[in-house]
């Protein structure tokens, strides 16, 4: 992968992930969009309600021109934990494959990570949170 910066894209990631698995993903923000989910996987997802307890959303700038292009936003959301139980974020569970699951890294930019997180559910999805931020 390459390394994208605010103003280019790609996360660095060190978890090693099965060739053909199925990956389950939460998301909260862009990654629901219909256009932005045929440009990064070519195909539109089926989600499922679900939460993410102990976390707010904020937002960031983005400037990196590929993503303004693909979701047409210039500020998306972005996920910090604060363990305060009455804090939470709605978003969509979606079941990818592996291999969309590294165009979705593509996608995002260097101020996000991917982590595994336990949803409301009771399911573990991987979730894009602030880089660098705190963790439960």
């Amino acid at each position: 992968m390459s390394s994208k910066t605010a103003t280019s894209c790609c996360l660095n990631l060190t978890s090693k992930l099965p060739l053909a698995s199925t990956q389950l993903l939460f998301s909260y923000g862009t990654l629901q969009l219909t256009p932005v989910q045929m440009s990064t996987f070519g195909r539109p997802l089926k989600g499922t309600p679900d939460a993410l307890d102990g976390w707010e959303q904020s937002f960031i700038e983005i400037t990196d021109p590929d993503v303004l292009a693909t979701s047409g936003e210039t500020f998306h959301p972005i996920l910090r934990y604060t363990g305060n139980a009455s804090h939470f974020v709605l978003g969509s569970l979606f079941e990818i494959t592996t291999a969309e699951l590294k165009h979705a890294d593509s996608y995002e930019v260097d101020d996000y990570e991917r982590i595994k997180a336990a949803l409301r559910s009771g399911k573990t999805a991987w979730i894009y949170v602030e880089k660098g931020g705190e963790r439960p």
